[in-house]
């Protein structure tokens, strides 16, 4: 990507957003680009428990990791800031430290909490309000199998009608034994996106070794990304 931010949202919860950013991360290293990895809200652990921006940096190496608020419930943010009795974070700020950060990173990584229209305030503000404020485009993250082609039309769609860009769409978790419906898939999720699968992460990547994984991680990701995937 040319520009200094990228927002890597999902079609849900857990499916791998957090490895296609940190392989995204390692892609544009290796492309002698410094990073910079934002992470909103993280929900569902308590205080110094190590997140998403940790295991980005174990995984990508050294990136600067910044995450702005974190909730113990395993919940939408809005959701967990409220049980906390806590102040939530809002795409202001989101887009704030976003742009302080790349004033000293050639690339801003902004990792969504769950799907693209997760609540992270109460008045409904979502990371797609926080990437409209930067006009940053928006990576889609969704799954292999059954039901991914409904999820990721309706992601993207929601994308354009905010007038967001989608780069593309990356598989987060690609099965060992793909089924028949995870073989089509591939053929069909560029259709249905109306944007190109920007690669395929394997099952397990996250548990590889950390020298292992970010050798391996450009050639998961398609050249629009900085690797050398080709499908």
């Amino acid at each position: 990507m040319d520009g200094p931010f990228l927002f890597v949202s999902g079609t849900g919860t857990e499916i791998g957003k957090t490895v296609v950013t940190a392989a995204v991360a390692v892609t544009a290293r290796a492309g002698g680009r410094s990073v910079a990895v934002l992470k909103p809200a993280q929900t569902g652990l308590a205080a110094g428990q190590p997140g998403d921006v940790a295991e980005v940096i174990r995984l990508a190496g050294p990136v600067t990791g910044r995450e702005l608020v974190r909730f113990p419930d395993p919940l939408a943010p809005a959701t967990a800031a409220r049980r906390a009795g806590l102040p939530p974070v809002g795409p202001a700020e989101i887009a704030k430290t976003a742009e302080a950060l790349a004033e000293d990173h050639d690339l801003v990584l902004v990792e969504g909490a769950g799907g693209l229209l997760v609540w992270f305030d109460e008045s409904g503000s979502t990371l797609a309000d926080a990437a409209r404020r930067l006009d940053a485009p928006v990576l889609v993250v969704t799954t292999a199998g059954l039901g991914t082609l409904n999820t990721t039309a309706l992601t993207v769609e929601a994308l354009r009608a905010r007038r967001l860009a989608c780069p593309g769409v990356v598989i987060g978790s690609w099965p060992d034994r793909p089924d028949l419906a995870a073989r089509c898939n591939v053929d069909d999720l560029p259709r249905v996106a109306d944007a190109p699968l920007l690669g395929s992460i394997p099952s397990g990547a996250g548990a590889l070794p950390p020298p292992a994984f970010r050798n391996d991680a450009p050639g998961w990701l398609a050249p629009r990304l900085g690797g050398h995937w080709t499908g």
